[in-house]
């Protein structure tokens, strides 16, 4: 800020000598004009006076040859020049120094003169004969004048230049000294009255600061809670290979004894296997070892903004059934995918503002990441809670009669705002269709494919849902604008966490469809997929027919 405020002050003091020595030379430019102006009017005179009374002999007899002298005729025609043959010149009579001299008697111009090629004063004055005498002498020996009067002006402009330097440095030293004695950790009264609203906003801040930690910490025992009683081993890695956070499991599967936070990998574990996998996964690439004792390592390398900044790793016991280990495996792999990234936004983001390092301006918007990292791991983990519900069945819910017109009009103001940032024009269709099942697995099922089908649309686009009875029973319809979808990945578009396109990965859960599709199966209705790449995509929910 010194710096700017030096700079600003150098400025304006270059501003002030720069208009100052302009004003200056325009005032002396002009003065010399006019003096030269002066000079040269009565040197005419002089000269007419003798041409007067002595002719042509006057000018061609030692009179001196510094500055131009043309003799012209009233007609306009050239009858004497001392530099160019008088016969050679065109007529003068339009010439604007002539003209005037030949109707008021003198007349002054100033122009490029193409004989001298340079910018030249001329003056005419008339004889008693109507015949008229010009004088022209070149502007230059008045920009040599100006010239030989700015030296000095110069001088002390060069000297006002070095006071200027050296008071800015003082002011600027005195302006930041107030504001560089603020302690950012706890902001009191400042000299600066215009300061009072940073210092009141940094208190804010602080506090606010303070409750997002909380806030992490809270978020962070959760997610400890949750991962403690998974059989499987999770480890979060620094690019240092430094143990971020972990679960019991890990400690367990990898025989560790040690404290865990903070040490390598390579410490904790002696594992030539999970030495590989965490070589290969802080190198840019995933990795699979198996590891005595019937255990496997997943590593996955973890990187923000382009940039690696760690990895993360899952220990699983795989003594279990073949197919319970399949399952294990491709949940294991898909959760750690898409943990990482909010866990290492939000490990990140909270050790710069632990370490003081961020500016006031931005602690706002690192506190902002964390909460929008914490509540996009709390989604995910909802998602994954209510997939295992319908896994298992664990919905203990009433089944109604639900109308799936008004459960489509509710999801769609819901989404009113989400589809309003992304100028998506959502629409409900179609009349009343009532259906047995539990109210919250439709809602969820609706909301699902509604939010898809903005999420993966076009800017401008347009999602209709339409609700129809027909003869096999009540169909809800989705479509949308969007930009379909591959036929190769129809098939897989309900499986968990598949994304068929990766630039959404930022975006949502993943579990959107796998949710729908299980939903339905629970409520023991049929979803079906049509979609062309670049039209849209239709998805069409029908339940069971109702009896009476």
């Amino acid at each position: 800020m010194k710096k700017q405020i030096f700079r600003a002050i150098i400025k304006v003091a270059l501003a002030v000598l720069m208009a100052s020595l302009v004003l200056i030379v325009a005032v002396l430019h002009k003065h010399f004009l006019e003096r030269v102006t002066h000079e040269l009017g009565q040197s005419t005179a002089y000269i007419a006076h003798g041409v007067e009374n002595e002719g042509l002999d006057y000018l061609t007899e030692g009179l001196p040859q510094e500055d131009r002298i043309t003799w012209v005729a009233p007609d306009g025609t050239v009858l004497f020049d001392n530099r160019q043959e008088a016969s050679t010149m065109a007529n003068h009579a339009a010439r604007e120094e002539i003209a005037e001299a030949l109707q008021f008697g003198e007349g002054m111009a100033v122009r490029h003169s193409d004989t001298q090629a340079q910018q030249t004063i001329y003056y005419a004055m008339r004889l008693r004969d109507g015949s008229v005498v010009r004088l022209a002498a070149a502007q230059q020996s008045v920009w040599a004048l100006v010239l030989q009067a700015l030296q000095p002006v110069v001088l002390v402009m060069l000297l006002a230049l070095a006071m200027a330097l050296y008071l800015a440095g003082q002011l600027s030293r005195q302006l930041v000294a107030p504001i560089n004695a603020i302690d950012l950790r706890d902001p009191d009264d400042t000299a600066y009255e215009e300061l009072a609203p940073l210092v009141s906003r940094l208190r804010s801040q602080n506090r606010q600061i303070r409750r997002q930690m909380d806030d992490l910490r809270r978020r962070q025992e959760e997610f400890n809670a949750i991962t403690a009683h998974m059989s499987e081993g999770l480890l979060v890695l620094d690019k240092e290979a430094r143990v971020l956070s972990h679960n019991s499991a890990a400690r367990a599967l990898l025989q560790i004894r040690m404290p865990v936070e903070g040490e390598r990998v390579q410490v904790l574990s002696r594992e030539a296997g999970l030495h590989r996998c965490v070589e290969e996964a802080l190198a840019g690439r995933h990795c699979e070892e198996l590891l005595g004792g019937s255990r496997r390592v997943l590593a996955s390398p973890v990187t923000q903004d382009g940039r690696l900044t760690g990895a993360v790793l899952m220990v699983l016991d795989v003594t279990e059934k073949e197919q319970r280990e399949a399952l294990r495996r491709e949940f294991t792999a898909n959760v750690s995918h898409e943990l990482k990234t909010p866990l290492t936004g939000i490990l990140g983001t909270a050790e710069l503002l632990q370490s003081g390092l961020v500016k006031p301006q931005d602690i706002s918007h690192f506190a902002g990441n964390i909460h929008r990292e914490a509540r996009r791991l709390i989604d995910l983990v909802n998602d994954i809670i209510k997939i295992s519900r319908l896994d298992e069945g664990g919905f203990a819910d009433a089944w109604e009669r639900v109308d799936l017109h008004a459960v489509a009009e509710q999801v769609r103001q819901q989404l009113a705002l989400a589809a309003e940032q992304k100028r998506v024009t959502v629409e409900v269709r179609g009349g009343s269709a009532w259906v047995m099942g539990v109210p919250r697995i439709i809602e969820e099922i609706v909301y699902n494919l509604c939010d898809n089908a903005i999420a993966y649309n076009v800017t401008g686009g347009r999602v209709d849902l339409t609700v129809v009875n027909s003869a096999d029973g009540a169909r809800l319809i989705v479509a949308d604008s969007g930009t379909g979808i591959p036929p190769e990945a129809q098939e897989r578009v309900f499986e968990r966490f598949y994304r068929v396109d990766q630039s959404h990965s930022g975006s949502g859960t993943g579990l959107g469809l796998s949710i729908v599709k299980h939903g339905a199966a629970y409520l023991g209705a049929q979803v079906s997929l049509e979609s062309k790449v670049g039209k849209g995509s239709v998805f069409t929910l029908i339940f069971p027919k109702q009896e009476g």
